[in-house]
């Protein structure tokens, strides 16, 4: 070895380990040895870096698959997914059944009220035998059914808003089950929808956008911010504590059961689930309020609980949606007008669907446009669950069928029914788009808002003109005072 100066320097041996290998190289070799054994690709001098052994790959599998799993664990527990899907499915199923519930506001006593052809004696027979729920037979007489009808109202205009979502929810499952289950039949696909929604709705954190909660957390954020603790709730503390009474005396005069087969879940009755919601929305009103320690620790640990059970219940949602496409549309498949393209032509020739006959007159002379409709109904509709690993695909046809049901209200008059497809369906818009639509929405709203004050400012400064003009009024007021 020679130094920098050309001078020849006796060269060092490395150092040896008491097994006999260097210092310098024997960690490598044993790295080499095991990423390169004998006999591999390595051993025959090819260029590049070694491959990797079988040992070291899995090695490298399973901790990714490890960090995957942490990863999505973390990713479901840690936040509500999806916040403003839930918020437009929560929006489009409490505004079709409160347009439902005022469109029939006339025939309510015939379809669901005591001067209906469906009687209480029969009614009571019905679900002592398939122990459906339903509230309207804990009394009788006109004035609960009048009590009940404007509750259910109420209920779904508060869900709409996104006033106290976690109550309007479950008060908005009991307006509709207790109509639904008491007159079964008056119901259509679209009720079944509803009826199935208003379930999972209790389950879900539909509230955290597009909401009145979510204004009230809002301007409670802003006051901690400032300095100002969030005050108290008595709003929360009445409406709680005038559920869990109505909810004794359900449970009393309803006979409502803990354990049977009565309930929403096998073995589990619809007084255990009420009460046990009751008790969880209490609890979570006691650890919302101010304070460190314990009760932080408590609310932080609910808050894991509630994102889990509501990323779940919108997994089952939509599920839900492409069980219904795939069930339409593989027994479609299975008809025979459905098979030769005509199964669209019969129904707009029916009096009953055909709210503008002109116009279905229009649409069912055309053989062309029959045998479309038929068969892109089936296609959609079979092919909607394969395209979500897709999502430009899955766009293009969740738009298709939002047009499409859209058709159906307006040419069969199916309104109900479309709004509460069109309802389901928005649970797989992006979004990006639900983003930019709210953006948009509350641009228009703040446009006519100021627009409206602009005339109303315009209207008292005509006013004070005049008044000036007039004489009538003090020459030295004005519009500040």
């Amino acid at each position: 070895m020679r130094s920098e100066d050309g001078a020849s320097v006796p060269s060092v041996p490395a150092a040896r380990s008491p097994e006999g290998r260097t210092a310098e190289g024997g960690a490598d070799r044993e790295d080499a040895a095991v990423e390169n054994p004998p006999g591999g690709d390595g051993g025959f001098g090819g260029a590049g870096a070694p491959p990797v052994s079988l040992r070291a790959r899995a090695r490298r599998f399973a901790a990714g698959v490890d960090g995957a799993v942490v990863r999505g664990i973390v990713r479901v527990s840690d936040h509500a997914l999806g916040p403003y899907q839930a918020a437009v499915v929560r929006i489009g199923f409490s505004f079709a059944w409160l347009l439902f519930l005022l469109f029939e506001w006339p025939n309510r006593h015939e379809l669901y009220g005591p001067d209906g052809p469906w009687s209480r004696e029969l009614a009571e027979r019905l679900i002592d035998s398939n122990h459906a729920f339903t509230a309207l037979l804990w009394f009788d007489g006109t004035a609960w059914f009048e009590a009940f009808y404007a509750l259910a109202l109420l209920s779904a205009a508060a869900l709409l808003v996104g006033w106290r979502t976690r109550a309007a929810s479950v008060l908005f499952m009991v307006g509709v089950l207790s109509l639904q289950n008491h007159s079964v039949f008056m119901g259509d696909g679209g009720d079944n929808v509803i009826h199935l929604m208003a379930m999972y709705l209790v389950f879900t954190r539909c509230g955290l956008v597009w909401s009145l909660d979510a204004r009230r957390e809002r301007l409670r954020a802003a006051a901690a911010a400032q300095g100002r603790g969030p005050g108290a709730d008595p709003v929360g503390v009445v409406l709680w504590a005038v559920l869990g009474a109505a909810l004794l005396v359900g449970t009393v005069r309803g006979g409502l059961s803990w354990f049977g087969d009565d309930g929403p879940v096998l073995y589990v009755g619809w007084a255990t689930v009420l009460w046990g919601l009751w008790l969880v929305y209490g609890l979570w009103g006691y650890v919302s309020r101010p304070g460190a320690g314990r009760r932080a620790t408590v609310r932080g640990l609910m808050d894991v609980l509630g994102n889990i059970v509501h990323n779940a219940t919108l997994l089952v949602i939509m599920a839900e949606v492409c069980l219904i496409y795939a069930t339409a549309g593989w027994y479609k498949v299975q008809g025979s007008r459905w098979q030769d393209g005509t199964a669209v032509y019969y129904p707009m020739h029916l009096d009953y669907f055909a709210p503008w006959p002109a116009l279905s007159e229009l649409l069912g002379s055309s053989g062309l446009m029959i045998m479309v409709l038929s068969y892109g109904t089936v296609i959609v509709q079979v092919a909607f669950p394969f395209t979500l690993f897709n999502r430009r695909v899955k766009n293009v046809l969740l738009a298709v069928m939002m047009a499409e049901h859209a058709g159906i209200a307006v040419i069969l008059g199916l309104p109900f029914f479309s709004l509460a497809m069109i309802a389901a369906d928005a649970v797989f818009l992006p979004t990006v788009f639900l983003v930019w639509a709210g953006a948009r929405a509350s641009g228009a709203a703040g446009w006519i808002r100021g627009r409206s004050g602009r005339r109303r400012a315009a209207g008292h400064d005509g006013d004070g003109e005049g008044a000036e003009r007039s004489g009538a009024g003090d020459p030295a007021r004005t519009l500040v005072g």
